[in-house]
């Protein structure tokens, strides 16, 4: 018969973990998302070189390994003197990271909307603000959701990264309580479960909406 060290002081433990992991990612994807959605206007409605600095920047987030970022991120506040505290911190690089992927799905979106449809509603005599809000951005809503949808739960993946700046979340957690009880497999499959309780809602309500989308149409 299968028994374990587990206790409920422990899976509350790992839960606690959860919680932190839930509290970087909404930080992370908020942020993230308005500013994507920012960089990603710009980049849609202006000539390339003009954004060229932007998407230099911008790259550098999607280039260089998000582990790395969070390291010398946290080392060069604390020689700075900021005094930012390690969640901040990974609050703040998180979100950087994801303006960074979210701006080319906002761009990305944009463009698929055809160029004749906004001809037409400019012609309508909408203003750019009502041809964005109005036409563009409903249009291109549907197009850019799925990916932000892979995107929000990539980055939920990638928050167990922060361990490194000794943020204990979930991974974290599930670490301490292996060194301790020495019951590994068990335990990262609870971690495992916990983090599907936590993505599926997310990925059920993307297909939730893409159907009824679907059936509108």
């Amino acid at each position: 018969m299968f028994e374990t060290s587990l206790t409920l002081n422990d899976l509350m433990f790992m839960l606690k973990g959860a919680g932190v992991t839930l509290m970087v990612t909404f930080f992370a994807v908020t942020g993230g998302t308005l500013m994507g959605l920012a960089f990603g206007v710009i980049r849609a409605q202006f000539k390339p070189w003009v954004t060229l600095p932007l998407a230099f920047v911008l790259d550098i987030f999607r280039s260089v390994p998000l582990l790395i970022q969070l390291i010398l991120a946290n080392a060069f506040q604390a020689i700075a003197g900021y005094g930012i505290s390690p969640f901040v911190t990974s609050c703040i690089v998180l979100a950087l990271y994801t303006a960074a992927y979210c701006t080319e799905i906002v761009r990305g979106a944009i463009a698929a909307v055809p160029a004749v449809t906004r001809r037409a509603a400019r012609s309508l005599g909408l203003t750019w603000r009502q041809d964005m809000t109005q036409v563009v951005f409903p249009m291109a809503l549907r197009v850019a959701l799925p990916s932000w949808i892979g995107l929000t739960l990539g980055v939920m993946k990638d928050s167990a990264l922060v361990l490194w700046l000794g943020i204990i979340e979930l991974l974290r957690a599930s670490q301490i309580l292996v060194t301790r009880l020495q019951e590994p497999m068990f335990i990262l499959l609870v971690a495992g479960a916990i983090y599907f309780v936590l993505s599926f809602p997310i990925a059920r309500l993307g297909a939730q909406l893409e159907k009824r989308w679907k059936e509108n149409d």
